[in-house]
């Protein structure tokens, strides 16, 4: 049969940043060509519950929202011929026209050079709002937000700019994201633990087991099956930057199917290669696909061993995926690193660490650093 995979440096990594509380614990699922050939978890989900972290464990996946929910939104819509990717924005959702924003368009947001901040503490400034009227707000207030850069000027990573993604996605719909993403690309794959969580319906997922975040002093309760983002919390739960929940294996299910469609392995139900891999290409003058990171040419989250053609994301929350369209390997590495407080960032160092590991495991490498793959 088969070699098995020697994933016992990859082992001794994970157990070893649980134990040194690196993150309470963590779900690490790793494939090949479509083959899962690891899918653990580690350590606690809950360190005051004693709740054992599982793979069935439900993570807070922060800005994995952003390449996994928003922009697959918009690839929809960008393939149904509903909206063009280099149309001004306030083509679609009207009002983003002042201050220089009527040159942005959906392609600077997806590729994060519209120029907008990176962020802003909405929640501490608008506290006392209505729930209900905080979206209008808000949409009013960051088309109003001063540029920080001419749109395509310069990259620069922005939560506001997937907000306004959001409310394009919403206003062409007719639906608010999470509906419409539920129904026409979660329910239709049969994603059942990829989910938005709306604080007015807890209820509705309350089945699943979380992971638990962090002790928030804001809120004065443990966050568990509630985001962890402010501004998304503001917002009641749903926001194009942070608010979607999910299972490693939901996230890889919903990778695989993009990868195997980029490598025309597979035909996708919903998405036309075409369009995946024009939304897999670095954009010109950015380290940016549209919606997805690559790996930066010195410290990348993703370690040294992954092509240059890789995509990926992190989560604040200490989520993060990275896939390799050239080798066709996946490695998402869930973890609940802000619990119970986000001051421990040793994950940053962690990280290329386990991904170099699984690499030399999957693909094999010699100790010089060269892949055996190819010989």
């Amino acid at each position: 049969g088969p070699m098995k995979t020697n994933f016992q440096t990859v082992e001794f990594l994970m157990r070893d940043a649980v134990a040194s509380r690196c993150f309470p614990g963590a779900v690490l699922l790793v494939s090949k060509q479509g083959r899962i050939l690891l899918h653990r978890a580690y350590g606690m989900a809950d360190i005051f519950n004693g709740q054992a972290m599982t793979c069935d464990t439900v993570f807070d996946l922060a800005s994995l929202t952003k390449p996994l929910a928003t922009t697959l939104a918009v690839m929809q819509l960008v393939q149904h011929g509903v909206v063009s990717l280099d149309r001004p924005c306030y083509a679609y959702c009207p009002g983003f026209q002042a201050g220089g924003k009527e040159k942005i368009t959906l392609r600077h947001l997806l590729s994060h050079c519209s120029g907008l901040p990176p962020w802003k503490p909405y929640y501490l400034r608008f506290s006392g709002i209505d729930p209900q009227a905080r979206n209008d707000l808000l949409r009013r207030v960051i088309s109003a937000e001063p540029l920080s850069a001419a749109p395509g000027e310069r990259t620069e990573y922005s939560d506001l700019g997937f907000l306004m993604l959001q409310w394009v996605v919403e206003y062409i719909t007719g639906k608010a994201l999470d509906n419409y993403l539920t129904a026409t690309l979660f329910e239709p794959l049969g994603l059942t633990s990829l989910f938005f969580v709306r604080h007015a319906q807890p209820q509705l997922h309350s089945r699943y087991r979380y992971a638990a975040t962090e002790l928030c002093p804001l809120r004065g309760k443990l966050l568990l099956g509630e985001v962890h983002d402010d501004n998304a919390h503001w917002l009641g739960g749903v926001a194009g930057h942070a608010g979607l929940f999910g299972t490693a294996g939901a996230v890889w299910n919903l990778l695989q199917g993009l990868l195997a469609t980029d490598t025309g392995w597979e035909r996708h139900l919903i998405f036309e290669r075409i369009w995946v891999q024009r939304f897999f290409e670095r954009q010109i003058g950015s380290t940016w696909t549209l919606g997805f990171d690559t790996p930066s040419q010195t410290a990348s989250s993703a370690g040294c061993l992954f092509s240059d053609e890789s995509l990926g994301h992190l989560g604040y929350t200490g989520t993060s995926f990275w896939m390799d369209r050239k080798r066709g390997v996946i490695i998402i590495l869930l973890t609940n690193r802000v619990h119970p407080t986000r001051y421990d960032t040793r994950i940053k160092t962690f990280r290329p660490r386990v991904h170099d590991a699984v690499m030399r495991a999957v693909i094999g490498v010699d100790k010089f650093g060269s892949t055996k793959e190819n010989e």
